[in-house]
């Protein structure tokens, strides 16, 4: 990835940034105080206690979030995708990370100075505001699925899944198959079950003609059956 092409000014001026309520000369300020760093596939972003020193906007690529668990178990807590911001609540609760991130495919990151993100916020009402609603939206988000996880079977926690992937990515090009490949174990990291009940339950979903499986790739093939079995859980 050649990091010259990466156009941060970009990202910030993005009608759905966090910073489009930025002045011109607030955002001039972040674009000469920034780093732009890349990652390969499975190269780790940041690591679960480590101290945050930035604000980490994704650019280019997907990047999961997830903590260690019982056993060494990961648990997948988010999937970002550009233009996202990541490990963003320990930075403003000024703790360590409570989880890790690794890039799921080629990615970039925009790296923004702390201070000038914590003079922003004390500066300009209206990006508090954003941040505020952000970490509003993730709490809403993490509470829901703490109730899918625990609640629903397996059958409902992977149809959900899927929804999730699909409203997060999207089809590709033939409006079937989903635009992430995941292994089996993020998969089943994602919907918290073992990896064999999540090959076990797509296998059952592909002899029902609910998706079709070709390696990592997934295509739903009856949405309409797909969130009904996300419904009834």
């Amino acid at each position: 990835m050649n990091l010259n092409n990466i156009n941060c000014s970009k990202y910030i001026n993005d009608k759905n940034s966090i910073f489009n309520v930025l002045s011109r000369k607030e955002k001039n300020t972040l674009i000469k105080n920034h780093i732009v760093s890349s990652y390969k596939k499975n190269d780790t972003i940041f690591k679960q206690g480590e101290i945050p020193n930035g604000l980490l906007c994704l650019i280019e690529g997907k990047v999961k979030i997830f903590k260690k668990g019982v056993g060494g178990r990961d648990q997948i807590l988010r999937m970002t995708k550009p233009i996202d911001i990541v490990g963003y609540r320990a930075l403003l609760a000024n703790e360590p990370y409570i989880s890790s991130a690794v890039a799921l495919e080629d990615s970039a990151i925009c790296a923004f100075d702390k201070d000038n993100l914590y003079e922003l916020i004390h500066n300009n009402n209206n990006f508090a505001i954003n941040l505020i609603k952000l970490l509003s939206t993730e709490l809403g988000f993490s509470n829901k699925r703490i109730v899918a996880l625990t609640q629903k079977h397996i059958r409902g926690r992977l149809a959900e899944t899927l929804l999730f992937l699909k409203n997060t990515y999207g089809f590709e090009k033939d409006d079937y198959t989903l635009n992430i490949c995941l292994s089996r174990e993020d998969l089943a990291n994602l919907s918290n079950m073992t990896t064999s009940n999540a090959i076990r339950t797509l296998s059952t979903f592909a002899n029902e003609g609910v998706i079709s499986v070709k390696g990592r790739k997934i295509k739903i093939r009856d949405i309409k059956q797909l969130e009904k079995i996300n419904y009834l859980g």
